[in-house]
């Protein structure tokens, strides 16, 4: 079969339209005896019918064992070159009590950047002094509770939080750890959204200022500086823009080392995962060993001990994990023409039962995804299809482009793998509409381990009602 002229040049039909990609799905999701998508040992039509749909579903073998990986390559590459390394769950990506023991377990600390981060991480069990707290405006109430817990490092993103930070360890009379985050000024190639290392955004000092603000740092008894620290975006597949930021920020780093300690330097996280199969992912265990190659030759040219590191993976740790499951509801098929006029072809809108409050990715920064009909197999042709949500927007797309097979119908389940990042996390009541339910599956059970929404949690929030 022919491809759609619709579809983007990346996107290839099908030779199979009932297998699932490895590399996007997580790694216990296959199919059962009937052609259903099978996650964790659960069926999906069992998870839709005991938790309804939309459905997260993460498959917490696959995410404990990521978050395993990672630890220990890390450690690995970064103990080959004779140091060792911090390695930070990124909580942005996707929180709650479950996650957060699930990444301790594996020996992960966590990096949260607001006070509602904190306090799930300390629910969960973790001591504040195995967590870092980013952002570019804390609130002193933030940084007062973090500090008086023990926080473990803070990481300054500028000049104003010295004096905060500082007046509050003086408060609670402690000397607190801080890493200052710089903007290296590499752009990582990614969408302007997700790219944190340009001149032209909220996050971070210059690097040409970097010395002054240290050595206000260095000025207070009460502060610790640790070391910088940088993150140059996210959704990054190659290792290019890390060796150059690490260049950049080895190089800052050597000359604070002339008027005092700089024991550490953080690289950040941003490491990319597969959303369809087009995307190129790289194993943790490889990227590890890049990272450490990199710091290796730079100390080296520098004539610089190596120091201490930390990294911050967040979606290569939860995302594959994690599948969106929805019903289906409206089918349409659209006649669209070419731009130039000379062609027409079908694009076949799929309704389903959620859409951007789940999912705000695709709205908001075009992002790709893939989809499966996830209850049964079907040996029908496949169809280009743009899977759509139920909100009063025309911009409400979960998916923007694929293939499903032609017999995609109301009813049908789909699955939409790699929706374990930033999916949870972005999710809103838009139109009123509650968040979904996350389900963990493991061992032929699944559970909640955050509870869905309901018309009465929605309306418990209007005053009006009060």
């Amino acid at each position: 079969m022919s491809s759609n002229p619709l579809a983007p040049a990346w996107l290839r039909v099908p030779v199979e339209p009932n297998a699932l990609d490895a590399s996007v799905w997580s790694r216990t999701a296959g199919r059962d005896e009937s052609g259903g998508i099978v996650i964790g040992g659960v069926s999906a039509r069992d998870l839709a019918s005991r938790h309804g749909t939309p459905l997260y579903v993460v498959d917490e073998a696959d995410a404990r064992g990521r978050a395993a990986e990672a630890v220990e390559s890390f450690r690995r590459e970064f103990g080959r070159i004779g140091t060792t390394v911090s390695v930070y769950y990124a909580a942005k990506a996707f929180l709650s009590v479950e996650v957060a023991r699930w990444v301790s377990a594996a020996g992960m600390r966590i990096d949260i950047c607001t006070g509602g981060e904190f306090a799930v991480a300390r629910a969960a069990g973790v001591e504040a002094a195995r967590m870092g707290f980013h952002g570019n405006n804390k609130s002193l109430g933030e940084i007062d509770r973090t500090v008086g817990e023990g926080i473990g490092v803070i990481v300054l993103d500028n000049a104003d939080e010295v004096a905060r930070v500082a007046d509050a360890a003086d408060r609670h009379g402690v000397v607190q750890a801080v890493r200052l985050r710089v903007n290296s000024g590499v752009h990582a190639s990614t969408h302007e959204y997700l790219a944190t290392a340009r001149e032209d955004q909220k996050f971070g000092v210059p690097l040409a200022d970097a010395a002054e603000v240290v050595a206000a740092v260095r000025d207070r008894s009460s502060l610790r500086f640790l070391g910088l620290h940088s993150h140059i975006g996210s959704q990054i597949f190659g290792s290019d823009g890390f060796a150059e930021a690490a260049s950049r920020l080895l190089a800052v780093h050597a000359d604070l080392l002339r008027d005092g300690d700089v024991p550490e330097l953080n690289l950040g996280g941003g490491f990319g995962i597969a959303y369809t199969s087009a995307d190129d992912s790289r194993p943790i265990a490889e990227l590890a060993a890049a990272l450490a190659d990199i710091v290796d030759e730079e100390c080296r040219r520098l004539g610089i001990p190596v120091p201490v590191m930390a990294v911050e993976p967040g979606r290569s740790i939860i995302g594959p994990s994690g599948t969106t499951l929805y019903e289906v509801g409206t089918i349409k098929d659209v006649l669209v023409t070419s731009d130039d006029g000379a062609s027409q072809a079908v694009r076949r809108y799929v309704s389903v039962d959620g859409g951007m409050s789940d999912n705000a990715r695709t709205a908001l920064y075009g992002a790709d995804y893939s989809v499966s009909i996830a209850n049964r197999a079907s040996s029908a042709d496949p169809v280009l299809v743009r899977v759509a949500g139920k909100h009063c927007e025309s911009g409400d797309l979960v998916v923007l482009a694929d293939y499903l097979p032609g017999d995609v119908a109301p009813g049908d389940l789909v699955g939409v793998p790699a929706t374990g990042a930033y999916c949870w996390s972005l999710a809103s009541n838009y139109n009123h509409v509650g968040r979904p339910p996350v389900v963990a599956v493991v061992d032929g059970q699944s559970r909640v381990i955050v509870r869905g929404e309901t018309e009465a949690d929605l309306l418990a929030r209007d005053a009006g009602l009060s």
